[in-house]
């Protein structure tokens, strides 16, 4: 399901600034640092799913997540887009019960899972 982790961690990169795209003040941000650190990565996954506090970009990225999966991704940059790709597997793979979560808050029919269910599979 790409558009939730555009969203999820490359997505510490959204923000509603231009109408096209979303900001790219966070596309900056080191994904691997995230996805190597429990602590970090537990931060932002109960911000995501409203189990816990935000930090400025956890706020930014919740804030456009429900909308960046319902229209795939499509005001997002390359680098969100990328960014996206790399978390989902990484979730998928790593952290299952995160990425079921995040499923059942953002895409709680299926509907865009469903969509994508042989890409993520290869995974």
């Amino acid at each position: 399901m790409k558009a939730i982790t555009v969203c999820v961690f490359a997505v510490l990169a959204l923000a509603a600034a231009a109408p096209e795209t979303y900001t790219d003040k966070f596309d900056n941000i080191n994904l691997d640092e995230v996805m190597g650190n429990d602590r970090l990565l537990q931060s932002y996954f109960k911000c995501l799913i409203d189990e816990g506090p935000c930090t400025a970009e956890g706020n930014e990225l919740k804030s456009h997540m429900g909308e960046a999966v319902k229209n795939e991704c499509a005001k997002c940059t390359d680098a969100q887009k990328n960014g996206t790709r790399k978390m989902i597997k990484f979730l998928v793979k790593e952290k299952p019960d995160m990425w079921n979560a995040l499923r059942a808050k953002y895409d709680p029919e299926n509907i865009y899972y469903n969509k994508h269910k042989a890409e993520l599979e290869s995974l």
